[in-house]
């Protein structure tokens, strides 16, 4: 419940920073989605101070962060619109802040795991390498999904993507684990997926008007062609002074 107020800082500070502009739609999209996730999740846990806190704060930093990748992916004069480009920067001082952690809670365990550094078959070595290669390759994909939707839409787009992945497992969770799904639930469901479906019309709608046929430029706009243009009237004159000249002899 508490990680769904996440696009809620996203839109607080895509405000701030001016990368969207405060529309009563986009307000009511917000609301529907977040409130509706919030009921959807209600009672679906045990309430823990430091687990409320801690998700919160995630939240409120996870909104400033992917405010600031739009600013950085969207300003041209940056060059960081490829998300190739955006990952070759990001990704190293995203490892330096996690391999801290890495070390401190998984290092030692990992050390002197049989799977890896102890191993004893070999097979089980593969397996396990090929597993984490996969894994890998899968979380490369996943960020450049998410970089490159950022650089063509917004990131309250990304945002809205991550909360209808959220409904989509907390359905697997109650068709296959059997978790019970009140009527409460069931509504806060309806609003979570109007709210998405609001948001997915007003995008077609205004990537539709903002798609119009523009205006074609004359073909004295081109400076080439202008030059070009310039440089041939003085030939064209000369040869009109040539063809009166030869006219006029010829009257005579």
């Amino acid at each position: 419940m508490t990680k769904s107020s996440a696009v809620l800082f996203i839109l607080i500070f895509s405000l701030i920073f001016k990368l969207e502009e405060l529309r009563a739609a986009l307000v009511l999209v917000v609301l529907l989605i977040a409130g509706g996730l919030f009921m959807f999740t209600y009672k679906s846990t045990q309430f823990n101070v430091e687990g409320f806190a801690l998700v919160l704060g995630a939240s409120f930093i996870g909104g400033i962060r992917w405010t600031l990748t739009q600013m950085l992916l969207q300003k041209a004069e940056l060059g960081l619109q490829n998300p190739i480009d955006t990952m070759f920067h990001l990704q190293p001082l995203m490892f330096l802040g996690l391999f801290p952690l890495f070390a401190i809670f998984e290092g030692l365990h990992l050390s002197t795991s049989e799977k890896i550094f102890r191993f004893q078959d070999t097979g089980l070595l593969l397996r396990v390498l090929g597993s984490l290669f996969l894994g890998g390759i899968l979380a490369f994909g996943l960020g450049f999904s998410e970089f490159l939707l950022v650089s063509r839409t917004s990131s309250l787009t990304l945002s809205i993507a991550g909360i209808f992945k959220e409904v989509c497992t907390l359905l697997l969770a109650a068709h296959l684990l059997g978790d019970q799904i009140s009527l409460l639930n069931w509504l806060g469901f309806a609003l979570c997926l109007s709210g998405i479906s609001l948001h997915v019309a007003l995008k077609a709608l205004r990537s539709r008007g903002d798609g119009g046929p523009k205006p074609l430029k004359g073909p004295g706009s081109h400076p080439d062609l202008e030059l070009l243009l310039r440089g041939s009237r003085p030939e064209e004159d000369d040869n009109d002074e040539e063809e009166e000249y030869f006219v006029a002899q010829g009257q005579q």
